[in-house]
């Protein structure tokens, strides 16, 4: 149990990769990116590990990390379970139980620690940009963060391992930045600052007029062009000495002009105006990619400069003027939208074009619609009731967890390792790392709130075999046995799927939200060879629309075709995991009512010799 908690330490711990190229240890992009931040910041809360896979040492990098860094030398296999569980970057806190892993997680978690430390640090809060949102939807929903935390960084650092011939193409996710780049500039105020600059550039028409006219009288005078409204907005934000004041209210006649008519703003940093997080790591990725792949390019960017008042790190960053494009600010954008789809007859016409191919919605009997938690003998933190919700939902909170418990105690054995994927606040992962003791149980949430509040009521319990880790779903590689997943919304369902069918494990989902499953961008649907012979991908995802359409005030013939469609949807789904050598079973959780989104996949991967294979077949049509 010590191993899988890890060590306790008094100060949370930073773990940061080191690789070797031709037997020379170097720091990675993603360690070189937290250190400069680190500096960035003056952030010294943090016991720093420099990870090794080899044996080695630091020494020969000391002149690369910053001053002020309190850093230890660590092999890999010597690391806390939780650590070796997740890609690097990663912050363990100072229970143990609690890993931070992802850079975008880290580099947040950073920020705000130093925030914590001394609230007087506007610049570094400013960092997380407006709403302090920067880089926190998670990599497999929003494109922007994968572009920005995998895709670049990959790019870079594949170069850096295969240096690039002249005739090499620029990678796509370079292009794609540049794409995005070319966009026009959006932010929260940007009328008010368009507005803002059409007066100044007013005023200095009417001034270069003056100036002509007094040229031609022979007076001489000339006047000295202000600077850049985009540029003194942008070095508000940041901790500098003196910055000329914006300019006051516009006048009536600016405030008539149309919105379409307005100038467009120059791009100053990568999201708008304002320097974040984003900027620390595209421009640093840029600069050493420029550099090394096209030095032409790099040439025709100009001077790097240093951010005003940034700590001295060693690590090149592009300044304001020299980049210039930027990127809008985010905006649900990690979405590849569909295009929509013409409803002409609802679903029943795709339904019955997968009825005469021999297709239908089949659920399983639930094997025991009974089985219930002993819910009044169970601690108080462990039941919903106790948590922000009314008692009608937290009812029906505990029947759907009636009905993933039971499935998940059914596969279970001493040993196993669960992992709760989409956590939320745990009220799955909690309700079977307390019902089986003998089981590792680790929760798996990209958001913090709600995996603080988790790790608070495993404290409450005194719970541990629980373990917490904030990371974007693909950050998580350790080992695992069963996954579990409730209410795995749109294409989350078939990323746990995948992750469980990696692994190796059985599973036990709920899903949720099928019509964000138009959004995918890692998935093509359908997913089976049967459906993608049968519906096009718009057909499927009629389906998928109205899956949605079994809300309890809609009338009852509606609600049994969101059903059959919920069905359809899943059954195609069980269909393609069943060739990765998986047995599927479709359920309805009981009651139905327990739920809009009652359905639920049970699956199991099946054994290699033909007598194991032939025994799961058996239990399998026991329990169908």
């Amino acid at each position: 149990l010590f191993d899988f908690m890890g060590k306790l330490t008094q100060q949370p711990s930073l773990y940061l990769d080191v690789c070797c190229q031709n037997e020379e240890p170097r720091l990675p992009l993603h360690t070189s990116i937290v250190l400069f931040l680190l500096s960035y910041c003056e952030c010294k809360f943090f016991k720093v590990y420099l990870v090794f896979k080899k044996p080695s040492s630091s020494e020969s990098l000391r002149s690369q990390l910053p001053e002020h860094l309190d850093s230890s030398d660590v092999q890999s296999e010597a690391l806390p379970q939780l650590v070796r569980d997740c890609r690097l970057p990663a912050v363990l806190d100072e229970t143990g139980q609690l890993c931070r892993a992802g850079l975008a997680v880290v580099l947040r978690h950073i920020i705000n620690k130093t925030i914590e430390a001394d609230p007087s640090r506007n610049d570094v809060l400013a960092l997380l940009g407006f709403k302090k949102t920067c880089l926190k939807a998670c990599a497999e929903v929003s494109r922007w963060t994968r572009l920005c935390e995998i895709e670049i960084p990959s790019a870079v650092e594949e170069h850096l391992q295969n240096p690039a011939n002249d005739d090499q193409q620029v990678p796509l996710s370079i292009l794609t930045l540049e794409r995005r780049l070319a966009e026009p500039v959006r932010v929260h105020n940007d009328d008010k600052i368009r507005r803002r600059k059409l007066q100044e550039q007013r005023r200095e028409e009417s001034a270069e007029s003056q100036e002509n006219l007094d040229s031609e009288s022979g007076l001489g005078q000339s006047s000295q062009a202000c600077d850049g409204l985009e540029l003194r907005a942008a070095l508000a934000k940041l901790s500098v000495d003196s910055v000329p004041a914006l300019t006051t209210r516009e006048n009536s006649e600016i405030r008539k002009v149309k919105t379409a008519d307005l100038p467009p703003l120059e791009h100053v940093f990568a999201e708008g105006l304002y320097f974040t997080l984003t900027d620390s790591l595209n421009q640093y990725f840029l600069v050493v990619f420029l550099f090394l792949f096209h030095p032409f390019l790099a040439k025709a960017c100009g001077l790097l400069l240093s951010i005003p008042q940034a700590p001295t790190s060693g690590l090149p960053i592009l300044s304001a003027e020299d980049n210039p494009h930027s990127l809008p600010v985010e905006e649900e954008e990690g979405r590849e939208m569909a295009p929509e789809v013409p409803f002409v007859g609802g679903p029943r016409p795709t339904m019955t074009k997968l009825k005469e191919n021999g297709i239908e919605a089949v659920f399983t009997p639930h094997p025991c619609p009974s089985w219930t938690l002993p819910w009044e003998s169970l601690p108080g933190a462990i039941n919903p009731t106790e948590g922000k919700m009314s008692n009608i939902r937290a009812v029906r909170k505990m029947q759907q967890l009636n009905n993933l418990v039971a499935r998940v105690t059914e596969l279970a054995r001493p040993g196993y390792t669960i992992v709760d994927f989409c956590s939320g606040t745990g009220h799955v992962g909690i309700v079977l790392a307390h019902t089986l003791p003998d089981c590792q149980v680790i929760l798996i949430e990209n958001k913090e709130e709600s995996l603080v509040r988790a790790q608070s009521r495993s404290a409450e319990l005194g719970l541990k075999n629980i373990g917490f880790i904030q990371a974007n779903l693909d950050y998580f590689t350790g080992p695992f046995h069963i996954g579990v997943a409730l209410h795995a919304c749109g294409v989350a369902t078939d990323m746990v799927m995948e992750h469980c069918i990696q692994a190796g494990a059985a599973f036990v989902i709920s899903p949720c939200c099928y019509g964000f499953i138009q959004n995918a961008v890692k998935f093509s649907f359908p997913k089976s060879k049967r459906f993608q012979d049968t519906l096009t991908s718009k057909e499927h995802m009629i389906l998928c629309r109205f899956a949605d359409q079994t809300a309890v005030q809609l009338p009852p013939d509606r609600r049994l075709i969101g059903k059959q469609c919920m069905g359809l949807v899943d059954l195609d789904r069980s269909w393609a995991a069943e060739t990765h050598g998986y047995s599927v079973r479709v359920m309805t959780m009981e009651p139905e009512s327990c739920s809009p989104k009652n359905n639920m996949l049970v699956g199991r991967p099946l054994q290699k010799s033909g007598l194991e294979v032939t025994a799961g077949r058996l239990e399998e049509a026991v329990h169908n």
